[in-house]
Parts: structure tokens; C-alpha cells; sequence
């Protein structure tokens, strides 16, 4: 996974609550064995009743077409824990979602796929919206995980906090495999340690198979 260590462009607010993962990444596109992860990304919500785009939705304005940011409301990515509903983030660009508060499974592969995941409290995140709105995709917003704000026009930088277990994944780009391998020797120690206080547990026969 890529290491996240800022981001910085157009922010795109979508400021609605519990948003789920079916609305962002529809199950039965996600059946094929090779979507196009960037037309999947909230494939219903931004079509017409005859399938053509609806020009009308925010998503499908020329200023929001590569966003950085996705600024949104309450309980976002609700519903199952399907690692699409993040990946279609990542093929439009969104590399920073900025929520009241985001679902825990959701949150959590946002970690896995380097996603910065942000939930700010309510009156950060009054103030982040009205700037975002007001700026109107013309002007560019910037997250810093290093240190831990976000900038832009309008206002002061705003502050967000993360664990410092979830910074450093993302910071030196960790999955949960990448995490476990930073102890590689800890754990060959461990092994070695076994093997010499319980000899007979590597010598385990494989049962033989009923005649």
C-alpha cells in the first residue's frame, strides 16, 4: 500500500448521513472480475432514471471530477464491510475522507488500502463545510498527517487527531501484514525459543489416514 503523507486539492462536499457502502460501490458491479472501480463510485446516485449522468449531481460537475478530499456527513460507509466501497475512492483520487463520523469496518479499510480516514467534531466540522462549500472546487484544500491539519481557504487550519498506531501505518504505508513483518526478528526469536523449550511439538506426526 502507498504511504500517505498529505494530500492536497479539491474537496468535495457530499454532506449527507449514513451513507453505506452499496451507495458507494453498488454490489452487483462489483461482480465482475475486473470493474471499472472509477464508474462504480456512486455508480446510482450519479445517473438518471435512463442510465445517462445526471448533470444536476455534484459529483458530476467538471470541478469535482478528480477530488482529493471527500468531505461528508455522519455514520459514513455504514452497511457491510465490502473493501470496494474504498477502493472506488481511490480511483476517482480521494485519498482523505473528513466525516462527523465514520462507520468502524469502513474505517478500518480505509487503514488497510491508505486511505486517511478523519472525523472531526461538530464544530470543526460546521466550520470545514461552509469552506468547502463556499469554495466550490476552485480552490485547493490540504490534509497533513504529519501534522495532523487541515488547511485552506477560508479559515484557520484545523486541527484532527488520529492514534498514533493508525498515523504510523499510514505514514510508512503498512497494512496489517506490513505491520506484522516489522517484528520479523521478535518473532523468529519466538520460534526458536519454542523449539527448544518444546522439542516434541515439531516433531508431530500426521495422523494416519481410516482404512
Amino acid at each position: 500500500m502507498q504511504p500517505f503523507i498529505s494530500c492536497s486539492g479539491v474537496a468535495l462536499p457530499f454532506l449527507e448521513d449514513d451513507i453505506n457502502t452499496d451507495q458507494i460501490a453498488p454490489v452487483p458491479s462489483t461482480r465482475s472480475l475486473k470493474p471499472d472501480l472509477r464508474e462504480l463510485f456512486f455508480q446510482r446516485a450519479r445517473r438518471l432514471a435512463d442510465d445517462t449522468l445526471d448533470p444536476a449531481h455534484i459529483m458530476n460537475r467538471p470541478a469535482y471530477a478528480s477530488p482529493s478530499i471527500f468531505v461528508t456527513g455522519r455514520n459514513f460507509g455504514c452497511g457491510s464491510s465490502r473493501e470496494g466501497a474504498v477502493w472506488t475512492m481511490l480511483a476517482v483520487g480521494v485519498t482523505c475522507i473528513v466525516a462527523r463520523s465514520i462507520a468502524d469496518l469502513y474505517r478500518e479499510n480505509c487503514l488497510q488500502n491508505g486511505l486517511l480516514p478523519v472525523e472531526l467534531p461538530d464544530a470543526d466540522m460546521d466550520d470545514l463545510e461552509r469552506r468547502v462549500v463556499a469554495a466550490d472546487g476552485g480552490a485547493p484544500f490540504t490534509v497533513d498527517l504529519r501534522t495532523q491539519t487541515i488547511s485552506g481557504p477560508g479559515g484557520a487550519d484545523i486541527r484532527f487527531e488520529i492514534s498514533d498506531a493508525d498515523r504510523t501505518r499510514l505514514l510508512e504505508g503498512l497494512d496489517d501484514i506490513g505491520m506484522s513483518l516489522r517484528h520479523t526478528q521478535a518473532i523468529g526469536e519466538w520460534e526458536a525459543r519454542m523449539r527448544a523449550r518444546s522439542p516434541w511439538l515439531q516433531k508431530a506426526q500426521r495422523a494416519e489416514p481410516a482404512r
